[in-house]
């Protein structure tokens, strides 16, 4: 089943549970959607899973647009939504509509994600009036680390708990077909969920939402067993592959590896022939 804005939307009417994961490239993107994921977020996570930068502020346009288009070629039901980088919308709405066009032209993008409340509202709405389907995104915005001082569970108090509401409801009105929700108490996300109309997905953000959504490093445990709080390890894959390569180290050192049945032959008539010329040469 090919998934589109309108499949996503009838989900969440029907109560039926939106999963989401990350991808960054193709041979990902394209398990991921064999294995039925019906969004694939080109986050801008990459900066911290793939390209090994601090945090997701250095992740460049170029970046996005690189790691989309392959995952883009990766996918044949999945909905791609890839993220707009650190200061691609934040200057100006002309910035950007400008930028998300880029994503969808040059990175193959379907939709486009972007942090921040009321005050991009008017960015949302000109994107989605370029014929750009937007995702908002609240609650932890890792875009805004530094203003939040850290990475910290959002909307705990009263003011910061009316603060989301209103920007969700702001961020639906502007033209938003779908909100991720990020770090945010469970019994506010739900509430959250149950006030839009439209789909709500959460990470770390309790199981109220109409969806979820992870970074896929963390609910394989690719860094060795660790995972944050809200993301579940369902295999342990950084453990696999370490035990992957320490055994391929240590037969190729021993000598073991590559055994016989991973060479090729090759006649004797003929390797008689290559090794005469091959002695005449040293010779």
């Amino acid at each position: 089943m090919k998934h589109t804005i309108a499949t996503i939307l009838r989900q969440k009417a029907e109560g039926n549970k939106i999963v989401m994961l990350t991808a960054y490239d193709y041979s990902t993107a394209k398990i991921m959607d064999e294995a039925g994921v019906e969004i694939i977020l080109v986050g801008d996570s990459l900066g911290n899973t793939i390209l090994g930068y601090p945090d997701t502020l250095s992740v460049t346009m170029e970046d996005m647009i690189h790691h989309s288009a392959a995952v883009a070629r990766g996918l044949k039901d999945a909905l791609l939504v890839t993220d707009m980088p650190f200061m691609s919308y934040q200057s100006s709405v002309y910035d950007a509509v400008v930028n998300a066009g880029r994503l969808v032209k040059e990175g193959r993008a379907q939709t486009v994600k972007l942090e921040g409340g009321q005050t991009y509202c008017p960015h949302i709405k000109a994107i989605t009036e370029a014929q750009i389907p937007v995702m908002a995104h609240l609650g932890l915005t890792p875009q805004s680390v530094n203003a939040f001082g850290g990475y910290k569970v959002q909307g705990k108090d009263e003011k910061g708990g009316l603060t989301l509401i209103d920007d969700a409801l702001a961020v639906e009105a502007a033209g938003a077909f779908a909100l991720v929700l990020e770090c945010v108490p469970a019994d506010l996300a739900t509430l959250v969920t149950d006030l839009l109309s439209i789909p709500v997905i959460g990470i770390g953000a309790g199981a109220g939402t109409d969806g979820q959504v992870l970074v896929y490093q963390d609910m394989l445990a690719a860094y060795g067993g660790t995972s944050p709080k809200f993301a579940k390890v369902f295999a342990d894959t950084g453990t696999l592959m370490k035990e992957g390569f320490r055994d391929y180290f240590s037969e190729t050192k021993a000598g073991l590896f590559p055994g016989e049945e991973h060479s090729f032959g090759i006649d004797p008539e003929i390797m008689k022939t290559l090794e005469q010329y091959a002695a005449s040469k040293a010779g």
